[in-house]
């Protein structure tokens, strides 16, 4: 089975090269699509001056639509059996990240795997969160029933799926990505942008989350 890596970015221009480079340097027989949502910030522009040395789909939202509009729309997209996302603000991104995160699922193990990186705020032992990871893979056949769904979940799409995979009883598996760094909102932004931005996304999961509830 062949893998489709799909980066989402949104205003990411500190941090989308080196994604990018490390997906296509890394993967260079894998389909790489780079979503990008609809940014105001220098990431087109970025994207553009990669793709005359890197090999990767560039698919451009003329407006922020949301995380998981723009992950449903790189699934969409993508022509290949598996789908691995990467967050587009990740660093320290290594060979062995790929293969942990591929090899439950073309060994048959897992039907979905989710990523941790090692390099968090909170101790990655104890990390409620682990879950909400944007690090995932995961079978296309899986997710395109579901894509009308899946596009509305904005930040709750982490949720969404997770619970969708416990509910059709598939097999999740958790693996750590070690030295994968996720930097926090404080170190890419203002404190009182970063405050707004954990509100606002908190908001959409904990709406997401009683929509599972009900």
């Amino acid at each position: 089975m062949k893998t489709s890596i799909i980066i989402c970015a949104f205003n990411e221009e500190k941090f989308v090269a080196n994604v990018v480079r490390a997906c296509c340097k890394l993967n260079p027989e894998t389909e790489v699509i780079v979503v990008d949502d609809g940014s105001t910030d220098r990431t087109a522009e970025i994207l553009y001056d990669l793709s005359t040395s890197f090999s990767f789909r560039y698919e451009r939202l003329n407006e922020n639509m949301g995380k998981s509009f723009a992950m449903a729309h790189g699934a969409e997209k993508s022509n290949n059996d598996i789908i691995l996302f990467f967050d587009a603000d990740v660093s320290n991104i290594r060979e062995n990240h790929f293969k942990d995160l591929l090899n439950p699922i073309l060994e048959g193990k897992a039907d979905m795997v989710l990523g941790q990186p090692s390099e968090t705020l909170i101790h990655k032992k104890i990390n409620p969160f682990r879950s909400l990871t944007g690090e995932r893979a995961l079978l296309k056949k899986d997710i395109i029933p579901i894509l009308d769904k899946l596009r509305d979940q904005r930040f709750g799409v982490e949720s969404f799926l997770n619970h969708h995979y416990k509910v059709k009883g598939k097999s999740i598996q958790h693996v750590m990505l070690e030295g994968l760094k996720h930097p926090t909102k404080f170190e890419k932004t203002t404190p009182f942008r970063a405050t707004k931005e954990f509100i606002a996304e908190g908001y959409e999961i904990l709406l997401t989350q009683m929509g599972i509830a009900n």
